[in-house]
């Protein structure tokens, strides 16, 4: 679920939606929970369409020139870098459906027919294949980031209001969110990037207000 609060110093409203488990890397080919050999973080180079990333356990970024770095799979903060990072390449258009390009050896088509990206070479693992993002990988995040898109508009409904002023990531998974390519995705309403921010543990700093609030 995603939960969501909207408020203001006179009232709050919540709610929780069904985001799905694509944030988590259920429902994504490749998807992973956020342990060691999962790619987290990734950077596609808008003209040539190569990709680095970082994998969790190690320390730098990478690119494939740079021999085996052990990658498993993708973790949920990954996923949506990639496809953010792919929608600004060019790669896919902004409907989520790839752009047909034969040029780009990275894009090709899977064993089902549909066209898929290369993330990492098999070289590059340590599953001895492709860790690629396909055309179903990108439905399943718009599915969950539309939920949450969905979730923020009908509170902003209830509450009367048109524009946030801020927007803040909570939680661990909310931690590790890229800004620009939560933006990208349309994850929630827009506000300037600067107006997001990460808070970390918010239900454990709330429950510590409470037990200290006499």
């Amino acid at each position: 679920n995603g939960e969501l609060l909207l408020g203001n110093k006179d009232r709050v409203c919540s709610t929780s939606c069904a985001t799905g488990p694509a944030f988590e890397g259920a429902q994504i080919k490749f998807g992973m929970r956020a342990a060691p050999g999962a790619i987290e973080k990734v950077k596609i180079d808008p003209v040539t369409k190569e990709a680095k990333y970082k994998v969790i356990g190690k320390a730098d970024w990478h690119t494939h020139i740079e021999g085996k770095i052990n990658a498993k799979g993708i973790c949920g903060s990954a996923i949506i870098d990639v496809i953010a990072e792919m929608f600004k390449a060019g790669i896919i258009d902004k409907t989520g459906k790839f752009v047909e390009n034969p040029g780009i050896s990275r894009v090709r088509k899977s064993a089902e027919g549909k066209p898929e990206y290369v993330l990492a070479w098999a070289e590059e693992t340590s599953i001895g294949q492709d860790i690629t993002v396909t055309q179903g990988d990108v439905r399943a995040l718009q599915l969950a980031k539309g939920a949450l898109y969905a979730g923020a508009k009908l509170m902003m409904q209830k509450m009367g209001v048109t524009k946030l002023d801020r927007v803040e990531l909570a939680g661990a998974f909310g931690s590790h969110i890229d800004r620009e390519a939560s933006l990208t995705l349309g994850m929630f309403p827009d506000v300037p990037i600067d107006k997001v921010v990460v808070v970390g543990n918010a239900a454990g700093d709330g429950s510590r207000m409470a037990l200290l609030n006499k």
